[in-house]
């Protein structure tokens, strides 16, 4: 029954088309990034902490079905409530296409190693599942073990810090950030060992890269057909900052996670 209603969930999507905005972002190289086109990434999300008395942003994440969304598992903390704020632009303005969900419940992954940003994934079941419209949309889903090309263009999308120490962005923003290879990341002048087959690196040109509070959220890769694929989630980037050349940001490769993303699916 489980493993039907999981059918039917992948079904939804494929009717919607996931990875296919109704309002197409607009591309391009912009240094520290660009406020996004409204709604042109449908399947970001803002996952928000109590932690601090009123609920605030504390991680992105990504819509990959009506009732599921994936993030880092760094961004959770087991003390802290959380809530999933879908459809959203900005952060503080009052917006007609935002939905609320709380966190039913959160699957982080069992060999998570914060010291070394092992298996850095995590799973939120929304309290209800969402509508897709125009302004929520699932991403779609790597192919299994799927391996992107060094240069390969994918974005990044977040309410991360605009600069190193700086401000949190109010407007999501996205950043174009070109693949690097693992035989290039895992040099020793780059992130050397620390660097996985399960991780992928993207940027590290000293121009562009995710900040504080981009955590959770989506590398976006298009496909021929023009939909998008969430191939990373963000896992770590420099500590001396946001555009340090060499140390490129570093996303939890999804594809590498596929087989566990439909079995916790399948079972809850």
């Amino acid at each position: 029954m489980k493993k039907l209603l999981l059918l039917l969930i992948f079904m939804v999507a494929d009717v919607f088309g996931c990875g296919l905005p109704a309002y197409p972002p607009v591309l391009g190289r912009v240094v520290a990034g660009l406020d996004v086109n409204p709604h042109s990434w449908p399947w970001q999300v803002s996952l928000q902490s109590d932690k601090s008395g009123p609920w605030e942003h504390v991680c992105g994440g990504t819509l990959i079905a009506p009732e599921w969304v994936v993030t880092a598992a760094h961004c959770i903390n087991g003390r802290n409530n959380y809530t999933v704020e879908i459809g959203m632009h900005s952060l503080k303005a009052s917006e007609e296409s935002l939905v609320s969900r709380g966190a039913a419940r959160i699957i982080t992954h069992e060999d998570y190693n914060m010291m070394l940003s092992r298996n850095d994934i995590a799973l939120i079941k929304l309290s209800t599942p969402v509508d897709f419209s125009d302004t929520i949309m699932s991403s779609c889903l790597p192919q299994r073990n799927s391996t992107l090309s060094n240069g390969t263009a994918c974005y990044i999308t977040g309410w991360g810090q605009l600069s190193t120490e700086g401000v949190m962005a109010d407007i999501l923003q996205q950043a174009l950030l070109p693949v690097v290879d693992h035989e290039t990341c895992s040099q020793p002048d780059w992130w050397g060992a620390l660097m996985t087959n399960k991780m992928i690196c993207a940027g590290g040109d000293g121009v562009t890269a995710g900040c504080n509070g981009d955590s959770g959220g989506p590398l976006n890769c298009q496909n021929p057909d023009g939909s998008w694929t969430i191939h990373g989630v963000v896992s770590f980037g420099s500590g001396q900052g946001c555009n340090v050349f060499k140390k490129p940001t570093v996303f939890t490769k999804v594809s590498s996670y596929l087989d566990r993303i439909e079995k916790v699916m399948s079972n809850d």
